[in-house]
């Protein structure tokens, strides 16, 4: 008969708990202030500073050759400043699997800031230099180190989490990228760094989280998963599992890891980690495939960038002086970290599914409101200035309510350890592509549809929003074997099998079931000796 342990016992539990979450709280902290805080850090900063840079383009080239260019010229060279973020976005999206497949979780972020350094010192040569060829350099570098985190620091949450913690923990890149929002509008500000004298400093000012990760994040575990299912190294995963669960190494966890080792051994060939091609070509992964690719299409195409295009023109609509609406802009910045913040509390009680399907359809029904507000608003019906102003701030609400959040996370909590690295190499591909379309399409857009220009982006959401409810499968609480099975449902994977389990006889089910007792406590008790050892 088990020994019962007294009320007090209890308390050094509660200290476990209380140093586990305090790690891994820490690690995260550490992770993404030089993963996707860098990211949106670096799509807020170069906003300040745009006048001063084509102020430098036009000076750079009138000392080269005696003349100055045109407005167009220089608009164009300014597109390719702009464009090239997400150029190197895209290619750091493809660098991300090979290198956190190489590397591991932990090392590519900490490697990934070598393009961090090198581009920041080309920042600050730039005007000594006097080439605005090294800020369009510079801007490819840091697209490349803002592609690698964004792939990535979600695996490395995602796969260090507990269950019942992996929601929130992956959550955490979206409030650090809306944080990294913010906090570039406030350095922006013409008190700080948004100035014609300092703006080489402000976009250099990104070094700084970089070397806070450099310093903090070597004394943090690399993924368990990584450790055991890719590297084979059975003791170093049960230390980073004691390390982030507070010295205690869950059975169960190390079980189901066991278990997707032995999966991937039984398979046809030996375990290898998948390419996007081979990703592609698996049956059994095609919904999976089918609703990363729509989510990170959809993020990139829902008419976010349109709402921050349109803003300076409502703010300044609704009566606030041109020299206030740097300080109204950073409301926006600041509802987007706040609805991070609340949909971070709230996934692993409403779930990923009710956040992102929810975030889509309440966008949707903003960009109507919003619409109707600009139309009447050009009729000069009074009040509707504010009306748009409630819209903009409330459409940046439910984006960051869901999607900004929730799509980052899919795919490490939908795929297996060797197609993850893959899985993100196309979800990165895809934002980065279509982030690089809108920038090149939104001006023509607004010009063409002017105050219809939302219109597009509404079908987008809709959409996506009925397509992710019929199709996404809740994953809050399960774990991957669970997903994966409701997934091969789907799939029509276990059509088959279900036919012939219901052929066998009673007499075969109960061999199938004794085996099964058997493999689980030879399970657990391969995961104890592992523990022990």
């Amino acid at each position: 008969m088990p020994d019962m342990k007294p009320t007090g016992n209890t308390e050094p539990e509660q200290i476990s708990k209380l140093s586990s979450d305090g790690t891994l709280f820490l690690m995260v902290c550490s992770a993404a202030i030089g993963g996707t805080f860098q990211y949106g850090y670096n799509i807020s900063i170069i906003n300040a500073p745009t006048s001063y840079i084509q102020t430098f383009i036009n000076e750079t080239y009138r000392t080269r050759w005696g003349t100055g260019l045109g407005a167009p010229y220089v608009t164009l060279v300014w597109t390719l400043i702009v464009s090239a973020f997400s150029l190197g976005g895209l290619l750091g999206a493809l660098l991300a699997g090979p290198m956190s497949v190489k590397f591991g979780r932990k090392k590519s972020l900490l490697l990934n800031n070598s393009f961090l350094f090198v581009g920041t010192l080309f920042f600050l040569l730039c005007r000594v230099a006097r080439s605005f060829e090294m800020i369009i350099f510079a801007r490819f570098l840091m697209g490349i180190n803002s592609g690698v985190s964004c792939n990535v620091q979600p695996m490395y949450f995602g796969e260090s989490a507990p269950k019942h913690l992996r929601g929130a923990v992956a959550f955490s890149s979206a409030v650090f990228t809306a944080f990294g929002i913010f906090l570039g509008q406030i350095v922006g500000l013409t008190e700080v760094l948004g100035t014609q004298l300092l703006w080489p400093y402000l976009l250099a000012s990104n070094m700084l989280p970089g070397v806070i990760q450099m310093l903090t994040l070597p004394w943090f575990p690399e993924s368990p998963r990584y450790l055991l299912i890719d590297c084979g190294d059975r003791e170093a995963c049960v230390q980073a599992l004691q390390r982030l669960r507070g010295g205690v190494a869950p059975v169960l966890e190390i079980q189901e890891m066991l278990e997707e080792c032995q999966k991937q051994s039984n398979a046809e060939t030996a375990y290898s980690v998948k390419t996007p091609y081979s990703l592609f070509k698996a049956r059994d992964l095609r919904s999976q495939l089918k609703i990363v690719m729509i989510t990170n299409i959809t993020i990139m195409l829902c008419g976010i960038d349109s709402i921050y295009f349109y803003a300076s023109y409502i703010f300044s609509e609704a009566g606030i002086p041109a020299d206030k609406i740097q300080y109204v802009t950073i409301g926006t910045g600041a509802s987007e970290l706040t609805s991070s913040i609340l949909s971070n509390l709230l996934i692993e009680r409403v779930g990923r599914k009710g956040l992102l399907v929810g975030g889509y359809t309440l966008m949707s029904c903003w960009t109507i409101i919003f619409t109707i507000a600009l139309t009447l608003q050009r009729q000069r019906v009074d009040g509707m200035s504010y009306l748009s102003m409630v819209c903009v701030f409330a459409y940046i609400l439910s984006f960051g309510l869901g999607p900004a959040g929730v799509t980052s996370i899919i795919p490490a909590e939908i795929f297996d350890q060797s197609a993850r690295p893959a899985a993100y190499m196309v979800a990165g591909s895809l934002m980065w592509l279509n982030q690089l379309l809108m920038g090149l399409l939104l001006p023509f857009i607004v010009t063409n549809l002017g105050i219809y220009c939302f219109l597009p982006f509404l079908a987008v959401c809709l959409v996506s929003a009925v397509y992710l409810g019929l199709t996404f499968i809740e994953t809050k609480g399960k774990s991957l074997r669970e997903i994966t099975a409701e997934f091969d449902r789907q799939n029509g994977q276990r059509t088959v099998n279900d036919v012939e389990e219901d052929q066998v006889s009673p007499l075969i089910m109960e061999k199938k079931t004794e085996k099964s007792l058997i493999h689980d406590r030879k399970s657990v008790t391969e995961c104890e000796r592992i523990i022990k050892d």
